[in-house]
């Protein structure tokens, strides 16, 4: 597949690293020369060094012949002309557009990005995709990942395995024979660098992460099996009132009214535009690197900390804080994948990775086949995926044992209808199920070949 990415930042470097590792013809623009540079030693892409947006610079990119344009330039407006022109001088079948400014997403204008006035067949806003998962991590504290998949049927956890865990140096067959009526499947684990797909044999040990995909009403009871029985946050102090910030208090004013929110935010701008468009969170003017902020804001008191600043070290620095303050657990969120090593070290219990989230969004739509649903693990080591079986794919109509998966693939559920099965041996995947797999990252081809339409389906 040829794709342009607009944009060599943090979200265009990831989608480009990702879609050359994976053989597509992809070229990068962006109008420095250094950022492109960088992206012309480190990866395998073409580079254009020029304004998305000019129809010259695409069409150098080769807009003639794209089957995509992903536009996550740091300008909305770049992006959103980078569509239009892709779509009204080269055709191309495809646009996708990162949109950062919530005013362009309200309801009230969702007529604009259609074919008739701006064609960009899909918007992608990172404060509400990140805002979303901060959400499902409060939902789950233990969990580090809270990911749903088929309708929420479903979802993918990340699980950090401690001294308390329960079902360490356990084979994993035994804990089907434990608990056999548990809908749960251990798909992946990482272990120091290395992340791999178990088999039946394998054991989890302290300090490893479980990639566990579960029927979400079980997920609790899992996280508990799992050494994790945090309780839901009912005291909440949120470091930083930009969108995400915003967002997520608002969130927690809408769907958790039990919830008490304290906001600190040291532009008294932003303070103050927050403490306008909140009803029941306090917002407080101030530099959360002080302690008697902190303090003031009942970091002392609070289950969670959420820091949501565009600041990596004040994030790190307040959780850090906050913990020492008292405060049970924090959330982090992080810009820079190289400070992610130092959460665990320093005490920070779990990270929120805007550039990774974004990633996982695009690819959804970038994935061949029947592909549903895409998440990204460990910065595309692996991928989770949710695709839908029809009548051609060579998973249909016989047993699992007989498919002849390789290691790199495993898969974690079948949802039918409303119903979440838990693969097994025997189990025979019907036409109009969605599958949920866990997939190492050179496996992910052959999973899009397994769910591609063929041309018998015509």
């Amino acid at each position: 597949m040829k794709v342009i990415v607009c944009g060599a930042g943090q979200v265009g470097s990831g989608i480009a690293r990702q879609l050359s590792n994976e053989h597509n013809d992809v070229t990068v623009i962006d109008n420095s020369p250094d950022l492109i540079q960088q992206m012309a030693d480190n990866l395998d892409v073409r580079t254009v060094v020029g304004y998305a947006s000019h129809p010259d610079v695409l069409e150098r990119a080769g807009a003639r012949e794209a089957d995509m344009v992903i536009a996550v330039t740091f300008a909305d407006e770049v992006n959103m002309v980078a569509c239009q022109v892709a779509h009204s001088i080269f055709n191309v079948p495809t646009k996708i557009a990162r949109i950062r400014a919530q005013s362009y997403l309200r309801p009230m204008w969702q007529d604009l990005f259609t074919r008739d006035h701006m064609p960009i067949d899909v918007i992608i806003s990172p404060e509400l995709e990140v805002g979303r998962d901060v959400m499902r991590r409060l939902e789950m504290p233990g969990a580090l990942e809270a990911i749903p998949f088929g309708d929420t049927h479903i979802t993918f956890l990340g699980i950090a395995l401690e001294d308390d865990c329960p079902v360490v140096n356990t084979p994993l067959r035994q804990l089907t024979e434990l608990f056999p009526d548990l809908n749960a499947v251990v798909t992946g684990i990482q272990r120091g660098e290395r992340l791999f797909v178990p088999d039946s044999e394998d054991q989890m040990m302290v300090g490893d992460v479980a990639y566990v995909v579960t029927d979400t009403t079980q997920s609790a009871r899992v996280l508990s099996l799992f050494g994790h029985e945090e309780q839901a946050a009912r005291r909440v102090v949120i470091v930083g009132a930009g969108n995400i910030g915003r967002h997520v208090a608002a969130e927690l004013e809408n769907s958790h009214t039990s919830v008490k929110v304290k906001i600190i935010e040291a532009d008294k701008e932003k303070a103050v535009l927050a403490a306008d468009e909140l009803s029941r969170t306090v917002v407080l003017n101030g530099d959360a690197l002080d302690e008697e902020v902190l303090r003031e804001a009942g970091a002392s008191q609070a289950e969670t900390i959420l820091a949501l600043t565009n600041d990596d070290k004040v994030n790190i620095l307040s959780c850090v804080m906050a913990k020492q303050l008292g405060c049970e657990r924090s959330v982090s969120l992080i810009n820079n994948r190289g400070y992610s090593g130092l959460i665990n070290p320093m005490g920070v219990d779990a990270f929120v990775n805007p550039r990774a989230t974004t990633v996982s969004t695009v690819l959804r739509h970038v994935r061949r086949g029947r592909i549903r649903g895409v998440s990204s693990v460990q910065d595309g080591k692996a991928e989770v995926i949710e695709a839908e079986a029809l009548a051609t794919s060579t998973l249909v109509g016989r047993p699992l044992r007989d498919a002849d998966l390789p290691s790199g693939i495993r898969l974690g559920a079948v949802l039918r209808g409303t119903e979440v099965i838990v693969p097994r041996g025997d189990t025979e995947i019907q036409a109009g199920d969605r599958v949920i797999i866990f997939a190492m990252a050179d496996e992910v081809r052959r999973v899009e070949r397994m769910f591609r339409v063929s041309i018998e389906f015509f």
